[in-house]
């Protein structure tokens, strides 16, 4: 446990030096967050019939957030370091140590996801809280939510983590790193809840939706804080979502093992 903290640390602290990158990020993600609340603004404004299932200010809150945390949750925040070592062979030199390659690998890419949110996630979320409305960002209805909202995204990122794993698990047989992050980012992203919110998706889709995890990555954490899904049924999530998470770790750690027995490093 101990080599994997020292790894957690090492990384945290090297992926906060990157301020450069991470203020050309916050702009970035301002300017697709106005564009994508001005989208949702006119199809709401042109909507007519029965009552949408979420209020445009949710939608907007729920937007600043995915914009906010975009670091924590997109399955596409890759590490070329981990595609280099599956396809040069040098995944030997990680073998060799006397530590677990999957804990190893989760704890970089754990530490790689939350120094990128740090230092993005402040300045969105305080200058969001003061724009004007109907653009600004809505604070959770009370204190206990917001509580619940933090442990749920906690537990949304683990996750976000353990599916990650399985697109650098794929690479062992794909040899195709763009391959599988694409297949992963583009299926699992709009199942999460990135694109469109899971409650204006079609009914038929929402049934297929809530039989996988995704949508306990993005969507159901950042319902949670708008207060479209109430204090029990999030507390039920939340357990709902540890179940997944445990799964997920589980499925990930069998199939590396699978994929590094019959890895081939230079023949051998």
């Amino acid at each position: 446990m101990r080599a994997y903290m020292s790894v957690f640390k090492l990384r945290i602290s090297t992926g906060l030096q990157y301020r450069a990158a991470a203020l050309a990020g916050i702009g970035t993600q301002f300017f697709f967050g106005f564009m994508f609340i001005m989208i949702f603004e006119a199809f709401y404004a042109h909507s007519t019939g029965q009552e949408p299932p979420m209020t445009l200010s949710q939608v907007i809150t729920y937007t600043w957030l995915r914009q906010a945390f975009l670091a924590l949750v997109m399955l596409w925040l890759r590490d070329n370091e981990l595609f280099s070592l599956i396809k040069s062979g040098n995944i030997a030199y990680e073998l060799c140590r006397p530590s677990s390659i999957y804990n190893f690998w989760y704890a970089k890419l754990l530490a790689q996801r939350l120094s990128s949110a740090l230092l993005r996630c402040s300045p969105i979320l305080l200058v969001t809280v003061f724009l004007p409305r109907p653009y600004r960002l809505e604070l959770p209805p009370d204190w206990l939510t917001f509580l619940i909202f933090l442990a749920v995204l906690a537990v949304s990122m683990l996750m976000v983590v353990a599916l990650s794993m399985l697109i650098y698990i794929s690479v062992f047989i794909t040899m195709s790193p763009g391959g599988s992050l694409l297949i992963f980012s583009v299926f699992g992203d709009f199942l999460a809840g990135m694109i469109v919110p899971i409650p204006l998706m079609p009914g038929w889709m929402q049934e297929i939706v809530y039989l996988l995890p995704f949508h306990w990555t993005v969507d159901f954490p950042f319902r949670v804080f708008t207060g479209d899904i109430d204090k029990p049924d999030a507390l039920k999530g939340l357990a709902m979502q540890a179940a997944w998470l445990i799964a997920l770790v589980a499925f990930g750690k069998f199939t590396m093992n699978r994929s590094l027995r019959r890895v081939v490093v230079q023949g051998g």
